[in-house]
């Protein structure tokens, strides 16, 4: 560097920091979000009540949830609080307690309409199921219907899970088949791959409710006596297996193909067969890796448990839509989305845990 150059640099000022950006705006929208909200919230606690007759039920609950809007209120008052700190600090020349201060402040004016926004979704529901003197309410959740087919719904519902659990193990064992077969090696499997390519294509194009009334109603007008005699659930998890098949042996697939070719060419230069191969260093790690998605496609597989309906096998939803047209409400049919959420929702959280356990044990911690 010139003489010259350190010259200029030593004798240009330094340039003057920028004052931090304001906090005012911001947390007066961040206020009157909440206090909007608020209100939001006192008009759907009105209609609760006079759905309920002014019960003490729904005035606890109303309550409750007009305190809970009212916490949005706390980090706007601090944002306020935080702007007003700013200007005062500014006006001294103290230029970094300021910008810790504004960016304290944006950050509760962000709190305070995020917990304001969560409020107005609770509220318009709501709204929306008391619209029209609890209309949504009294169609989908009435506590009388849901009392009398609770019983019967729930019965069946066993046959949902069953059918479930028993579809997932053929699954598991017919789609790692499949998988295997489509990458079989050289010529001699070329056959073989076609075969499971053609199926994995067939079943991934066909909706599934296709399937089951092909199976469940087809296989027995074949005239086969087997077919004849085996009852309709069995049926009913064929079908289902032969769909679900086609999809986990693609997970399978993919969780073989994630392994890297090192792997194998290491365990053949040790003298394992090719099926050696498999069954002791690709399959067990391929398997680990694709637990995640093969949860998923299970709970799919067991939400569509209820296509089942459709050939008059008497699971959970085709006995709440007997119970559903003998009252002429569809509230024993939000019993059985219920059960499915409860099943459900356990099951997603479960795939979370194991998505961010492997990833944490990639990351080393």
């Amino acid at each position: 560097m010139s003489t010259s150059s350190l010259v200029n640099e030593e004798l240009q000022p330094s340039p003057t920091p920028a004052p931090p950006r304001p906090v005012f705006a911001v947390a007066m929208v961040g206020l009157v979000f909440a206090v909007v909200v608020s209100l939001v919230m006192v008009k759907a606690v009105l209609m609760l009540r006079h759905f309920n007759h002014d019960g003490p039920v729904s005035t606890t609950v109303g309550v409750i949830l007009v305190v809970l809007t009212l916490y949005a209120w706390y980090p706007a008052a601090k944002a306020l609080g935080a702007g007003q700190q700013r200007a005062s600090l500014l006006s001294q020349d103290q230029l970094v307690p300021s910008r810790r201060i504004a960016a304290r402040g944006r950050e509760d004016a962000l709190i305070a309409m995020g917990y304001a926004a969560a409020g107005l979704i609770v509220a318009l529901l709501l709204i929306i199921v008391l619209a029209k003197d609890g209309g949504v309410a009294t169609t989908f959740f009435a506590l009388h219907p849901i009392r009398l087919s609770f019983n019967q719904v729930i019965h069946a519902f066993w046959i949902n899970i069953w059918v479930a659990c028993v579809s997932e193990v053929l699954v598991l064992i017919l789609g790692l088949v499949v998988a295997i077969v489509r990458m079989l090696p050289g010529r001699a499997g070329a056959p073989l791959r076609m075969i499971a390519m053609v199926y994995c294509d067939i079943f991934r194009a066909i909706p599934a409710i296709v399937v089951i009334m092909l199976i469940v109603f087809g296989l027995p007008l074949t005239g086969v006596r087997f077919f004849q005699t085996m009852p309709l659930t069995w049926l009913g998890i064929i079908a289902l297996t032969l769909t679900y098949s086609a999809y986990v042996s693609e997970v399978y697939r993919a969780g073989l193909a994630s392994i890297h070719p090192s792997q194998s060419a290491a365990a053949r230069s040790l003298g394992l067969s090719y099926t050696q191969t498999l069954r002791t260093v690709l399959v067990p790690q391929a398997v680990r890796r694709v637990i995640p998605p093969l949860l998923n496609d299970f709970i799919s597989l067991q939400k569509d448990t209820a296509l089942l309906s459709v050939a008059a096998i008497s699971e959970a939803l085709l006995v709440a839509k007997l119970w559903e047209a003998q009252l002429f409400n569809l509230s024993p049919i939000a019993l059985v989305a219920a059960f499915f959420i409860i099943i459900t929702i356990p099951q997603a959280r479960f795939v979370d845990y194991l998505i961010d356990r492997d990833a944490a044990r990639r990351a080393g911690k």
